[in-house]
Formats: structure tokens, C-alpha cells, sequence
């Protein structure tokens, strides 16, 4: 499964994102990462970019949130512990899983 990791420079969550998927890559999940850096408003708008760190697998975001804001921004995301920054390793495992 080819996984794309879309974040912005300056982001404070986005190496968390990539350590996570490493994990998981590293425990058998066949998965292929790849990361893309954002570089402007212009190039966030063309990818419905909502938010840094994004994932995506085969071109799909794996926690859609079409209400949320597109753009050069932190994303947020429900985890069984309250808001954080990335998914939980078990919101990946099971995001993953289902697809």
C-alpha cells in the first residue's frame, strides 16, 4: 500500500506522523511511505491539503475532515485521549487495516 505523509516545514507533529507509520512498516504492514513537504497556499489549495501532518493512502485521506480548513496548518485529530496532533499508533493500525 503506497502511504503519502503531506506536512509544511515548521510543523511540530509531522515527524511523530512519520516515526508512527515507520513503526508499523517496521511490524510487517506492507506499506510504502512517502513524504511531501507542502511548500505554499497555492500548492496546499491544488491538494486539498487540510492540514499538516496529512496521510494518505493510494491517494486518499485515511481521516477525512471535509470541513476543515485547507491550507498551510495544523491538523487535529479525535483520538480515544482527546485532541492531539496525530493519530494514535492503534487509529493508524486499524485506518490501515480497513482500507
Amino acid at each position: 500500500m503506497d502511504v503519502t505523509l503531506l506536512y509544511f516545514d515548521g510543523c511540530p507533529n509531522w515527524e511523530l506522523a512519520d516515526r508512527r507509520l515507520v513503526q508499523l512498516a517496521s511490524e510487517g504492514l506492507d506499506i510504502t511511505v512517502t513524504r511531501r513537504e507542502v511548500h505554499s497556499a497555492e500548492e496546499a489549495e491544488r491538494l486539498g491539503f487540510h492540514g499538516s501532518p496529512s496521510i494518505l493512502l493510494d491517494g486518499v485521506d485515511l481521516f477525512p475532515a471535509p470541513r476543515a480548513v485547507v491550507g498551510l496548518t495544523c491538523r487535529v485529530y479525535s483520538t480515544p485521549d482527546g485532541l492531539a496532533g496525530v493519530p494514535t499508533l492503534d487509529q493508524l493500525r486499524a485506518a490501515l487495516a480497513c482500507a
